[in-house]
């Protein structure tokens, strides 16, 4: 299938390791130009190096603690360079934790790392979108938007922030060719699900191995994702073949999700 993404410029958030990096070059092999964006650049530089050589990549160093600085950078490469076609949302996770326990900074934390960033970097690139009459926003977010995950009381809460939010923006830029869709990873094979597991092996008082284990159990499919997998779903999104996927919640998570 040919996604007819040659040539398209996107913009790939938390792109120097797990899910963001495997779509990073998921995308660049469909034909995608990459800018890469994340805090630290030796980091960046490495992935940089494995992206295909014939393409115009990038990279840009921001901190997602930051939201006006992201913005201020983003806009600035912008003005100086290109607008992007595609735009990916993906940041790392909340600490885990009983909601209960959680301190206020806490909640800040998570809600600008997540919902403002992802805000500021969709006015950033929206105007060029419009005027290319193509747009694709996709935020990784989390099965705990369908279903609360125990444990993850704060982020079930931002993440569930975000879903609304990219529901209202994808109702109001359809018209203009621009698409927003959530991808919803289930336990994925990445450096967030080692320290959930950690987590879990501490307070259980079972190895790492046997707390691996009973999340796999509770998934139909028995095995943890691997970040390729959610990549694919999500150049899926960022293709011309998605055009009429809008304001989705896709869960790619093995079935472990029990709502519909």
């Amino acid at each position: 299938m040919d996604l007819k993404l040659n040539n398209k410029y996107a913009l790939v958030c938390g792109s120097t390791a797990g899910i963001g990096k495997a779509t990073a070059l998921a995308l660049a092999e469909e034909g995608a130009n990459i800018t890469l964006i994340a805090r630290n650049e030796d980091k960046l530089k490495a992935v940089l190096a494995e992206l295909p050589k014939h393409r115009n990549h990038d990279y840009i160093v921001a901190d997602f603690s930051n939201p006006m600085e992201l913005k201020e950078k983003v806009e600035s490469y912008i003005k100086n360079n290109h607008g992007f076609h595609v735009l990916v949302n993906n940041t790392g996770g909340p600490a885990g934790g009983p909601v209960f326990d959680a301190k206020i900074e806490e909640f800040e934390s998570a809600f600008t790392q997540h919902l403002k960033c992802n805000h500021v970097l969709a006015q950033a690139v929206v105007p060029f979108m419009k005027a290319e009459e193509f747009g694709r926003i996709i935020n990784v977010i989390s099965t705990s938007v369908k279903q609360p995950l125990d444990g993850l009381g704060v982020s079930n809460t931002i993440r569930g922030a975000v879903a609304n939010w990219s529901k209202t923006l994808a109702n109001e830029l359809g018209q203009f060719g621009i698409t927003v869709n959530n991808v919803l990873p289930g336990a994925t094979g990445t450096e967030r699900l080692t320290e959930i597991i950690k987590n879990k092996s501490a307070k259980t008082g079972k190895t790492e191995e046997e707390s691996a284990n009973a999340m796999k159990s509770a998934v139909p499919a028995k095995r943890f994702a691997k970040p390729e997998e959610l990549a694919a779903a999500i150049t899926f999104l960022a293709s011309e073949k998605a055009s009429y996927i809008n304001g989705i919640n896709l869960p790619v998570d093995g079935g472990r999700t029990k709502s519909l």
